[in-house]
């Protein structure tokens, strides 16, 4: 049995991890002045006292205070529908860019990466007055829609889908198997990392997406979590920095929740598949 031998102590890689838990510490740090004021009574938010008494009450006046409940619900659909739809139009767009012989492959690919260099905050306007046109203003589907074609999503599985060997769909192909079988059996399954890796980015973004959904809604029946956290921390009484401490922690939980349990697959997934 060999032992490695010690890793020889360096001054450079010690400075490196001091900087990376400092940088750690400041972006987790208005995370722990949220939880910190949320805990404590509104006569104890001006000391930072170890021994101020902890209370869970701010949580249950927030969530009495406005209709969190309703806009969990309405963010939760409103990311699954954007997200399932962006996978679904992404993997039939990359695979058809992929083993289609289309005329123009090229310059249809070139606009699609044109959309990653155009930021959404844009088209604004253009998206506001399409989406009136249609009478979906004021709608989960009238915030969602401008959002289900994602450029990002088909430039990494055309990418992944390219360094899939071409005799495994040859083969499947000779077998009787149809492209939808194909894809779904072959193309799916190999791209897994991708998808993974995609859905929590998606996710993410459009949990915290706050521009277009404060201008195409106006009810509180459609109102996500960011418009709905907006509108508490702007009461007409005076701010109350317990209540507000409480419900940016519940806003924010399910998001540290779903990080901390798939960081692995998603540092993984990137990792492993990268951009070919």
């Amino acid at each position: 049995m060999t032992v490695s031998p010690a890793r020889p102590f360096s001054y450079v890689r010690l400075c490196l991890n001091l900087a990376i838990c400092c940088a750690a510490l400041l972006w987790f740090l208005p995370i722990l002045l949220s939880l910190w004021v949320a805990i404590h009574p509104a006569s104890e938010q001006g000391s930072f006292s170890l021994l101020a008494p902890l209370t869970m009450q701010n949580f249950v006046h927030a969530w009495q205070a406005a209709p969190f409940g309703r806009y969990f619900l309405n963010t939760t659909l409103l990311v699954l529908m954007i997200v399932v739809c962006q996978l679904i139009l992404a993997t039939m767009a990359a695979y058809a860019l992929v083993r289609f012989r289309l005329k123009g492959a090229g310059i249809i690919f070139s606009l699609i990466l044109l959309q990653l260099m155009i930021s959404p905050d844009v088209l604004i306007l253009n998206n506001y007055q399409t989406i009136g046109a249609l009478g979906l203003r004021d709608s989960l589907l009238g915030i969602a829609l401008p959002y289900f074609a994602s450029a990002f999503a088909i430039f990494l599985l055309r990418q992944t889908f390219k360094s899939i060997p071409l005799v495994l769909e040859e083969a499947a192909i000779v077998e009787g198997a149809s492209r939808f079988y194909i894809l779904r059996r072959i193309y799916i399954p190999l791209a897994k990392p991708i998808y993974i890796a995609f859905a929590l980015v998606s996710i993410s973004f459009h949990w915290n997406d706050f521009l277009w959904p404060l201008v195409i809604t106006d009810s509180v029946k459609v109102r996500p979590l960011t418009v709905g956290l907006q509108l508490f921390s702007a009461p007409e009484q005076g701010v109350q920095w317990a209540l507000i401490g409480a419900a940016t922690i519940m806003t924010s939980l399910p998001l540290l929740l779903l990080f901390l349990v798939f960081q692995r697959q998603f540092v993984q997934s990137f990792m492993r598949a990268g951009i070919r």
